[in-house]
């Protein structure tokens, strides 16, 4: 297939079998990524069309299409919107917890005979060595990664089944991998490329400046201001809308508050029994509810265009979750409004969900039951005694220091030279602390975002890695004048956005933006540091490399 045709073959495949009349930006190269049998990483914001990315071509290659995905809430939407099109190119089936055994094997049927394209399925269901030998059996010919920032321990979404899809999908034959995100800060694009060993990808990141979306922020001298504030947004703004909480209480509360005062609300958290969860999403997406307080449980696996806000009443944990929430708003096109509303007392409660350090003896009794031999997580749980998503986690942080690796048959075992259960346990503390310290210095560049005087766009845009030339003209300080004022005066700036430097106590970091007379850098050791430019220059606190 030859590089001009593409784009006509895409286009007349957009049309023929999925009614779209056009591609949206930010679509046809990882498109053509995909057409040429690369493996790639796309970032494109909620609402952008990422599942076309992997649609629209999966008709034109040979073999099926796997898709793995983190919910089934999510998986199914996807599948009733192909599904609805009645036809068999577009046809997609699933194999999931949701599915009997017979309708588990009659989906592979379907994929198999070719009445189906698109297989999707959960990392549960892969892990399991039938359905990967299944799997393997369809050579399928594209592997779909949704929402592939939950492999990734320095994502806001972390789920620790999604750290075996790098060798599971060696498992089924390795075909090229597409991995899809709305969000990914540099460090989280690089742990997805390592952890699914994606082979020389094309990196593909649009779209992250919103035009649609104001995002506005007020620091609350009390709960009393917060709560005018908040009520003020809710009467003058159309629903239905997001009420984002730090906590399963606040949400509780919330909602039972803003009930009494006479609106339309319920809460939702990952608290709750799973029907009771299920229930509350579809009502939500059925307009039957106007105001959804939450959690940040509540999130992937929405698709409803026209929420018309999104309100944070605490002070996300990282520009990574803020951006994720506030972009579920707006879908339609439409105006959407951001309303961030924070106390320096949310940042406690941001420092006490950091907090918690793995257990050293459950280390190190993971790490001497691994030396017994393979074994698979279930296996693996019920010697430690450990919990699936506690196990996954210790797992990670084993993997990360090379004393555990996932291998044949989905067993976990011990890689060679790997050190012993004692030194293992400590190196693994220490990869923890490490992630601790990184992690404070996102809910630090949080903070920093809701207190800038200058353009927040270009603040929130900077710290994952991307440069909005001017003032993005759709946030409170532009709006209100500040953002112009605060521009950085015309000079050469000191180093590259997105080149390496050093520092001599930090080491080696990569500068992510500049803002006024200061300049981001993320430096591997300590994560997130601003600082003075003049002072960077004048005392040479940086060099190149």
């Amino acid at each position: 297939m030859k590089l001009p045709i593409y784009g006509p073959r895409l286009r007349r495949v957009a049309r023929r079998h999925f009614g779209w009349p056009a591609l949206r930006p930010g679509q046809f190269k990882p498109m053509r990524a995909v057409l040429r049998r690369r493996d790639a990483l796309v970032v494109l914001p909620t609402g952008a069309g990422k599942s076309a990315i992997y649609q629209i071509p999966a008709v034109l290659l040979p073999g099926p299409t796997v898709v793995i995905s983190p919910l089934l809430a999510l998986q199914q939407d996807q599948i009733a919107a192909l599904n609805e099109r009645a036809d068999p190119r577009v046809r997609a089936v699933r194999v999931s917890s949701a599915e009997t055994p017979r309708q588990r094997r009659e989906a592979i049927r379907e994929v198999a005979e070719g009445r189906a394209e698109f297989l999707f399925i959960t990392p549960e269901q892969l892990s399991n060595p039938e359905w990967t030998a299944e799997v393997r059996a369809l050579r399928p010919g594209l592997v779909a990664i949704d929402e592939a920032h939950c492999i990734s321990a320095w994502g806001h979404d972390f789920r620790p089944d999604y750290l075996s899809l790098g060798h599971l999908i060696k498992g089924i034959g390795r075909p090229p991998v597409l991995a899809l995100t709305a969000t990914a800060s540099p460090p989280v694009r690089d742990d997805i490329i390592a952890r699914l060993d994606l082979h020389r990808p094309e990196i593909h990141v649009s779209g992250l400046d919103r035009r649609n979306l104001f995002l506005e922020v007020a620091h609350c001298p009390d709960e009393d201001y917060r709560w005018r504030r908040l009520t003020a947004l809710l009467d003058s703004s159309p629903r239905p809308g997001i009420i984002y909480v730090a906590t399963r209480r606040a949400a509780e509360e919330l909602a039972e508050r803003l009930t009494d005062a006479g609106y339309r609300a319920d809460f939702y958290h990952g608290g709750m029994a799973s029907g009771a969860r299920e229930q509350r999403h579809e009502d939500f997406t059925a307009d039957k509810i106007d105001i959804m307080v939450a959690t940040s449980a509540f999130g992937m696996g929405i698709d409803k265009a026209n929420i018309r806000w999104v309100a944070h009443v605490a002070l996300p944990d990282s520009p990574d979750s803020y951006f994720q929430e506030i972009g579920r708003m707006g879908r339609d096109g439409e105006p959407g409004r951001a309303l961030l509303l924070w106390r320096a007392e949310d940042e406690a409660i941001q420092r006490f969900f950091n907090g918690g350090a793995p257990d050293p003896v459950e280390i190190r009794e993971l790490a001497a039951a691994l030396r017994a031999g393979p074994a698979t997580k279930t296996a693996l749980g019920q010697k430690t005694g450990l919990g699936t998503r506690r196990l996954g986690a210790l797992l990670g942080l084993l993997e990360q220091v090379g004393a555990a690796v996932a291998g044949h048959g989905n067993k976990w075992t011990v890689p060679v030279f790997a050190p012993l259960p004692a030194a293992a346990a400590e190196a693994a503390a220490a990869e923890h602390e490490r992630r601790q310290v990184v992690q404070r210095s996102r809910n630090d560049m949080m903070r920093a975002f809701a207190q800038t005087t200058a353009c927040r766009t270009q603040t929130l845009l900077a710290y994952f890695g991307e440069n909005l030339a001017k003032p993005c003209g759709h946030c409170d300080n532009c709006a209100g004048g500040t953002a112009a004022r605060t521009e950085r005066a015309s000079g050469p700036e000191p180093f590259a956005v997105h080149s390496t430097v050093r520092h001599a106590d930090w080491g080696p970091g990569m500068v992510m933006g500049y803002e006024a007379e200061r300049m981001t850098v993320l430096f591997e050791t300590v994560g997130y540091k601003t600082l003075s430019v003049p002072v960077v220059t004048e005392q040479r606190l940086l060099t190149a490399g």
